[in-house]
């Protein structure tokens, strides 16, 4: 599924569970966002922010996304693909998260998310927790594979 129509309601939100996943479009990871990242957080590592460097002495052939970075784009994703009409959103956590691959400047990355789980909160709102797979074009295997959990209210 590459979005959803409008939910608007938790019932809407509830019948998800263990549906079709929500596919995003795709999102180029470029050297521009490393770097704005790496200046964000201070962590300049050099297989990161080096490109010529990395070139020379990383396994892996040039520069690549922290894996931090990688994980930050979960939240817009989701909300880039799925059209949840709330009064409010919040990130509630993750769990389980693993950076399976890297990934390298200038690759394309999309992110599959599926309703896990759904949980009624004592204040209205309503948990979710999406299983979350960051792939990249061309790639054997994802590049980080998380559980997002979000709360909504309507």
């Amino acid at each position: 599924m590459t979005g959803a129509v409008g939910i608007t309601n938790a019932e809407q939100l509830r019948a998800l569970v263990g549906g079709e996943p929500f596919v995003s479009a795709a999102f180029t990871v470029d050297q521009t966002r490393i770097d704005a990242f790496a200046e964000a957080t201070g962590d300049h590592q050099w297989i990161h922010v080096d490109p010529e460097r990395a070139r020379r002495e990383s396994p892996f052939g040039g520069p690549i996304a922290h894996g931090f970075l990688t994980l930050s784009l979960i939240p817009a994703l989701l909300m880039a693909t799925v059209d949840i009409r709330q009064r409010l959103g919040l990130n509630y956590g993750m769990n389980r998260v693993r950076f399976t691959a890297p990934v390298p400047a200038g690759s394309r990355v999309q992110a599959c998310f599926r309703v896990a789980q759904t949980n009624d909160l004592p204040d209205g709102g309503v948990q979710v927790t999406w299983d979350v797979a960051l792939t990249i074009e061309g790639a054997a295997k994802p590049a980080c594979v998380a559980e997002f959990i979000t709360r909504h209210y309507f």
